[in-house]
């Protein structure tokens, strides 16, 4: 995976030189036109460039927000070349939700988003907001946290073994979930809406579609404290000590990670809107 986002950024910084010859080349046949056909010629180019939606490279920005399973996000765009712009993301969201329950624990748990990334966008119509879009999240610190409570004297499960919580000694434990075991990851999406619209316009609304290869979630929980019982209320052990107790508990968290495993390929779908203007 390394060496896929090493390989991603020799790609962008190759696009960039490409831009920037281009922009010579472009500058140099303006000047060329100017010296030989007079400055008749020399008013005509402009014209053609602004009727074809030809822009020069680096002239147009585009600032945008949309929402997507990464959070809510900001972004920002410029054009490098009449197929191509490059983006600039950054997502963050946080929610707080309590009492959750499963298993027959109560869970109060803290989901927190933070990311940002780049990608090149590239559109084989220009005219047109199809695009392809290969990128890398290069910050990732998607996550989420949790504390499990069995209140005394209930029951729950692990790897499907019921234990009795005391009576007088709850259970109670931790848990942490992390969306970001692959950083920096490789990301892949399509999409429809040019954020810098090639007919001069200022608006546009990008949809987008794909994937970040984040690696497969970490999930941990630990019992730290607590009693539990047989069904009788008697023969009491402590959570945080027992084998037969954590056993279980490692093979429950197994299964945790078999349920979550397919979150490796973590989805993207955005819709957002965005506003470009010219700067040069």
């Amino acid at each position: 995976m390394k060496r896929n986002c090493i390989s991603l950024c020799a790609l962008l910084l190759a696009a960039c030189s490409a831009v920037f010859a281009q922009s010579s080349r472009w500058t140099s046949s303006l000047v060329n036109s100017e010296d030989n056909a007079g400055s008749g010629a020399a008013q005509a180019a402009p014209s053609v460039a602004i009727k074809t939606g030809v822009l020069p490279p680096l002239s147009r920005v585009s600032f945008g927000a949309g929402v997507s399973p990464l959070g809510v996000g900001l972004q920002a765009s410029t054009n490098l070349n009449q197929h191509m712009n490059l983006r600039a993301t950054g997502n963050i969201l946080k929610i707080n939700e309590n009492n959750i329950s499963t298993n027959g624990f109560n869970i109060d748990a803290d989901l927190n988003l933070a990311s940002a990334g780049a990608s090149l966008d590239f559109y084989p119509w220009s005219r047109h907001g199809f695009r392809l879009s290969p990128g890398v999240l290069f910050y990732n610190q998607n996550g989420g946290t949790g504390t499990f409570t069995a209140q005394a004297g209930t029951s729950f499960t692990l790897n499907d073994f019921t234990y009795y919580a005391s009576s007088t000694n709850p259970v109670t434990g931790v848990g942490t979930l992390g969306l970001h075991s692959q950083n920096p990851a490789f990301t892949i999406t399509t999409g429809w809406g040019n954020t810098i619209p090639r007919n001069g316009g200022h608006w546009s609304f990008p949809f987008e579609l794909g994937i970040a290869l984040i690696g497969s979630p970490a999930v941990n929980v630990a019992l730290n404290s607590g009693q539990v019982c047989d069904s009788n209320g008697l023969n009491c052990v402590n959570v945080a000590s027992d084998p037969t107790v954590q056993a279980n508990l490692q093979a429950q968290v197994d299964k945790y990670r078999n349920d979550l495993d397919p979150l490796k390929t973590y989805p993207i779908v955005s819709i957002g809107v965005a506003y470009s203007f010219r700067i040069r």
